[in-house]
């Protein structure tokens, strides 16, 4: 199998073959949907779970950032977190207090509480890897979810494309970059992309919840926006479509995408937010975003499912493009010695 997540219909079909749920779970495993949620009365406790497997400069930030969106997005709001920490056996013990620093000092912006997890020295792993469970409260009310989206609906992207894969780019392969003609200064503005425009979209979630007649949310990670948007309506029963030309992609992205081949759409999308709200309350989920100084734009509208997926290229109609893998992926596993 090719690096990246599973085939959205074999991952189907393993999910398929797990036995009865407790009839608590709300929320459970199905394509598409970001976290689990759990009916404890009163409150629904959510949870998510995500791996980071690279940026081994920032891996306790990325860890709590990544979760902690999954959470968001599920109406939810994060609240603690647990991390397994696997390490090789040549790593150091002032790197493992550095990655400490990081989980701390990024939970407590988030007003997060690290409760726990597990440390592990192995051969198993030849770099740092985190997996965390990020673990929030919302109420039956507040809950949203990645398939209640209805034909109808407007889709709203808050955030550009591809803004974690441009900065991971700019990090890893900046020498590939700088030879291809790219200059210092772009190649420094896209690695600030981190944290400029950032890969957070928890003020986003709060923001568009709050704002009102939404339907569903979805955070775009591996496989980038066209990925999330195939997601979206898999998990809704929906068709979709969506106009290219309106999405937005900041020029660091544009330029570093033309040098290595690669389509930002399909490039991971950490730090955008997909949003569908009922056709009278789009506009108004997108002026509360715009409070906050964040791009929001409505890039299409779903449909029922025997519409299709389709993306409006130059005005044609298209399919929705699929991607195999990311684009992150399929670059550094074509590069010499991989």
């Amino acid at each position: 199998m090719k690096q990246g997540k599973l085939r959205h219909e074999l991952l189907a079909e393993m999910l398929g073959r797990l036995p009865a749920r407790d009839p608590r779970v709300i929320v459970g495993p199905r394509v598409g949907e970001d976290a689990a949620a759990i009916d404890l009365g009163d409150r629904l406790l959510v949870a998510g779970m995500d791996p980071i497997t690279f940026a081994a400069d920032l891996i306790g930030w990325y860890a709590v950032q990544v979760n902690a969106n999954d959470v968001a997005v599920m109406g939810a709001e994060p609240r603690w977190l647990l991390a397994t920490l696997l390490l090789p056996p040549d790593f150091c013990e002032s790197a493992v207090q550095v990655i400490f620093d990081q989980l701390s000092e990024a939970a407590r912006r988030l007003s997060i509480a690290l409760i726990g997890g597990h440390t592990e020295v192995t051969d198993s792993v030849t770099a740092p890897v985190i997996v965390g469970c990020m673990l929030g409260e919302t109420t039956r009310d507040q809950l949203v979810t990645t398939s209640g989206a209805r034909p109808g609906d407007a889709i709203i992207l808050c955030g550009p494309a591809a803004i974690e894969g441009t900065a991971l780019l700019a990090r890893d392969a900046g020498e590939v970059l700088a030879a291809r003609g790219l200059g210092s200064e772009a190649i420094l503005r896209a690695r600030d992309y981190l944290f400029d425009p950032g890969i957070s979209v928890v003020a986003a979630a709060r923001a568009a919840a709050a704002a009102g007649g939404i339907s569903s949310m979805h955070d775009p990670t591996e496989g980038g926006i066209a990925t999330a948007l195939l997601e979206l309506a898999l998990a809704s029963d929906i068709g979709l479509e969506v106009n290219a030309d309106l999405i937005p992609v900041l020029p660091e992205t544009r330029e570093i995408c033309r040098l290595l081949g690669l389509d930002a759409l399909g490039l991971i999308a950490s730090g955008a937010l997909l949003i569908t709200a009922r056709p009278d309350s789009a506009e108004g989920v997108r002026c509360a975003l715009e409070e906050l100084k964040l791009t929001a734009v409505v890039i299409g509208h779903a449909l029922p499912k025997e519409s299709g997926l389709v993306m409006l290229v130059g005005g044609e109609p298209r399919p929705l493009p699929r991607f195999e893998r990311d684009e992150l992926a399929r670059f550094f596993e074509e590069q010499p010695g991989s």
